[in-house]
């Protein structure tokens, strides 16, 4: 059973930092590429960032770039996303998505209706 699972979420204060892991389960890490997704409330769901699996390059939204890092271990099975300097617009539900669609076209990649697979969900929640 394919299954991603979301972890590392909690409260930071603004300026702070978080690491949140999307483990993989069911099917081969390395055959897809990974996508995180956010969901604050009252708002759609937002693609922020995406890893290939067969180079590793990653692309970011504009709300995160510079900020936030994506990284992949296939040999645990697990995506990474550090989140440096952390504001209080960043405040959501993130999600991970499996797909094959992390290209450098940023609509493509972001839309959700690309990935497949999604994770339940952890709160970040960025406050005093």
């Amino acid at each position: 059973q394919v299954q991603l699972a979301e972890s590392g979420g909690g409260l930071v204060p603004p300026g702070g930092s978080l690491r949140l892991s999307c483990a993989a389960s069911g099917f081969t890490l390395d055959d897809y590429a990974i996508a995180w997704f956010r969901q604050a409330p009252g708002k759609e769901r937002e693609g922020i960032s995406c890893i290939r699996s067969s180079d590793f390059r990653s692309y970011y939204a504009p709300s995160v770039k510079g900020r936030f890092s994506v990284t992949r271990d296939n040999a645990k099975g697990t995506v990474y996303l550090q989140m440096n300097s952390l504001k209080s617009e960043d405040t959501a539900v993130y999600h991970c998505a499996r797909g094959l669609a992390c290209v450098s076209d940023w609509y493509t990649w972001s839309h959700p209706s690309n990935w497949n697979s999604w994770g339940q969900g952890t709160l970040v929640t960025v406050s005093t």
